[in-house]
């Protein structure tokens, strides 16, 4: 399993994780992505796998068929210090399966709908999409609410293992999902991505002055000092698609047409 490094390393840092006094689950596994990877050549990207994806709205445990990932209770493992291959092969098979299971359409569906011009869907299979996180470790609050120290040391513990998981992987293009998914790659790349602003993606606010919309674009060929040996086509907006206000159909029609346009999957 090409993947194996990733998992094991990113188990070996979870009690790491929880040392940054972040919020993270220690119980739970680390997710760096969804869907199939392996076949993948378009990922959306974000910053952290959300607390839903282990819990429910009370805070509670999701279980049973509710379940999503694996935790050390399901394992049978009282430390990740314990993990071994074949507990990353059960982790990266739950990734990997995600979205025939119970996947967080509430989440992913508006992700999915702007691959849907190219024909790229996380759902079918051999449609050629999946979704990556920056920090593969969830945390019990949004990242919003971490201090940039937290933030810091978070992304310092993750950004070679997603660096190796593209390495090891055929994509050809990500897609980052918000600003602030768009600040924190450009801090693992090590770059700026030029920026634009696109007056189509402007968003109205009840003051009447409307939030200006912005499209990000570059292309790497390393990241986080690791070689990827091949380029990669970055596309990133400002606007949180799931949680931004004011969001509309023309809107999130303009962006789909923005992203089939500029990704090295239509040319």
């Amino acid at each position: 399993m090409r993947d194996e490094l990733a998992f094991m390393t990113a188990f070996a840092r979870l009690p790491a994780a929880g040392e940054a006094q972040a919020g993270v689950f220690p119980w739970a596994c680390p997710v760096p992505y969804f869907g199939t990877l392996e076949s993948a050549t378009i990922a959306t990207v974000g910053l952290n796998p959300s607390n839903l994806e282990f819990v429910d709205a009370q805070g509670t445990a999701l279980r049973g068929p509710t379940s999503r990932f694996p935790t050390l209770e399901d394992l049978r493992l009282s430390s990740w210090a314990l993990a071994t291959p074949y507990h990353a092969q059960l982790v990266e098979t739950a990734c990997a399966t995600y979205f025939n299971r119970n996947p967080y359409n509430r989440w992913f569906k508006p992700l999915d709908y702007l691959l849907s011009g190219m024909g790229a869907s996380y759902y079918f299979p051999g449609q050629g999409a999946c979704h990556l996180d920056l920090v593969p470790y969830a945390t019990s609050g949004k990242w919003s609410e971490l201090t940039v120290r937290q933030q810091a040391a978070l992304a310092a513990l993750s950004s070679d293992i997603i660096a190796h998981l593209i390495q090891q992987s055929a994509l050809r293009t990500l897609v980052l999902n918000g600003r602030a998914v768009v600040r924190l790659f450009e801090a693992m790349a090590g770059l700026s991505l030029t920026c634009q602003p696109v007056g189509a993606w402007a968003l109205p606010r009840r003051n009447g002055v409307p939030v200006p919309g912005l499209a990000y674009q570059g292309t790497i060929t390393t990241l986080a000092g690791l070689p990827l040996g091949r380029s990669v086509r970055i596309l990133g907006y400002n606007h949180n698609i799931q949680s931004s206000f004011g969001i509309t159909s023309v809107f999130l029609k303009a962006l789909r047409e923005w992203i089939t346009d500029h990704s090295l999957l239509a040319r």
